[in-house]
């Protein structure tokens, strides 16, 4: 059943889409912190994806399956390597913000080195993730109802 595949591949974008959320809420939560475990400011992270399992992309996918006209999806063709998967978190390279604060703890000859989290990229990347993670949503209710209205007219 082609709903279970869309579901499937609206759930991996969900589950990633959440995670960035949670990096971005993360970097916004320590856009301040100047010392760290690690020593040092914090580093703002950033969520790498892939689409699929991570092998091939998507533009190899979609000529493989135009290859074969009249292919349905119930002969064999799976969403299994579609979607979309976390590669990693990665910390920004970026350079650290000087701050000048005399008064700081952290300060050397009167500077700080400040994280190198910008808020307004963080909020910009906050509703980015937000308005994919509705339309995942938006996909994924679509299915159910697809699904559901196969299952009513086979009664």
């Amino acid at each position: 059943m082609i709903g279970m595949d869309s579901l499937a591949i609206s759930t991996s974008g969900l589950t990633a889409e959440r995670l960035r959320m949670d990096v971005i809420a993360n970097n916004i939560a320590n856009a301040q912190t100047t010392r760290t475990p690690e020593g040092g400011p914090y580093r703002r992270q950033m969520v790498v994806l892939t689409p699929g399992n991570g092998s091939g992309d998507f533009s190899s996918w979609l000529a493989a399956a135009l290859q074969q006209p009249g292919l349905q999806w119930d002969e064999g063709v799976s969403a299994q390597g579609f979607g979309v998967s976390v590669a990693g978190i990665v910390k920004d390279p970026s350079p650290f913000k000087m701050v000048y604060d005399p008064a700081n703890p952290d300060a050397v000859n009167g500077y700080v080195q400040m994280p190198n989290v910008d808020l307004a990229t963080e909020m910009a990347d906050l509703v980015a993730a937000q308005r994919v993670y509705e339309a995942n949503v938006t996909a994924f209710d679509a299915a159910k109802q697809m699904d559901l209205t196969a299952l009513n007219l086979a009664k």
